[in-house]
């Protein structure tokens, strides 16, 4: 049997071409589009840094601590790709929309699919500890015509800035989540408590490595809201309060004008508190997206 032709040899300026060309009999073209893409990249990197052998093993080191990291109740690789900011550029390409529409931002690693339905005007904050905050909102079309029962869920960290699913012990379960309808007017309200900015998780491989960088970790006070309606384009997105001092510097990439709030002080039923006003603002879903 005569032998099979030869492979190009293999050096540092040929290495990311060999690779890819390895891809030529591919049925899935778009996946191998990308993996020669990525793999490319990761080459330039390399090339760029010219690290060790004993650098790499630390970077896969790392990479194996965020898997171990990952459980039912606590996503390291989602924090990762919000924290260098891979999460806000895909939602950026991926939902685009008329500049009066509420844009997305990412969900954030402590999003729950199963928050538990409410009847509007309830109360999320099941233990009751913090400030009251009155939040009021009305989820509108381009045109300002109200979207009536649409499906709102929302979520939030505490008055110590710590999600139920950081404190599963010291949280009861689902406190500070809830989903509501809106009404005919678009409208829907409840009570909870005003949140607290927070460092972002840094007991975990990804924050101790951008920690150790000097990379800043904290995180504006804010509300987090998903909203659906038939025919419309799903929003994700958050409320900051205007008021926080670090909303230039969200370790997440997430804050807009558009989604600045203003948390104001009142007096409620003789109690001090605050309330929030806001307006979501829905664009019509493309023909053949998801909504």
């Amino acid at each position: 049997m005569s032998p099979g032709p030869m492979a190009p040899p293999f050096n540092e300026d040929t290495l990311s071409d060999t690779f890819a060309q390895r891809f030529s009999q591919a049925q899935d073209k778009t996946l191998a589009r990308i993996l020669a893409a990525v793999v490319t990249h990761l080459h330039e990197v390399i090339r760029e840094v010219r690290p060790t052998p004993a650098d790499w093993q630390k970077a896969i080191a790392f990479l194996t601590e965020v898997g171990h990291a990952c459980d039912e109740r606590r996503q390291e690789w989602v924090l990762l790709s919000d924290l260098v900011g891979a999460s806000a550029l895909v939602e950026e390409i991926n939902s685009r929309r008329p500049k009066s529409a509420t844009p997305n931002t990412v969900r954030g690693p402590f999003f729950r699919a199963d928050a538990p339905s409410l009847p509007i005007g309830s109360d999320i904050s099941l233990d009751g500890v913090g400030e009251r905050l009155d939040v009021s909102a009305r989820v509108e079309d381009l045109d300002g015509h109200a979207i009536a029962n649409a499906e709102v869920t929302t979520w939030q960290a505490n008055a110590q800035g710590f999600y139920e699913n950081q404190q599963p012990d010291l949280q009861p379960e689902f406190n500070l989540r809830g989903v509501f309808r809106t009404d005919n007017d678009g409208r829907f309200h409840y009570r909870t408590v005003k949140p607290a900015g927070y460092r972002v998780p840094d007991d975990g491989p990804v924050g101790k490595l951008l920690d150790a960088a000097g990379y800043p970790l904290r995180r504006p006070a804010h509300l987090h809201f998903v909203i659906k309606a038939a025919g419309f384009a799903t929003i994700a997105t958050h409320v900051y309060d205007r008021n926080d001092p670090h909303l230039c510097e969200d370790a997440i990439f997430g804050v807009k004008p558009e989604l600045v709030g203003d948390f104001e002080q009142i007096n409620a039923d003789g109690m001090p508190g605050w309330r929030l006003d806001f307006t979501f603002v829905m664009a019509r879903a493309k023909q053949g997206a998801d909504t």
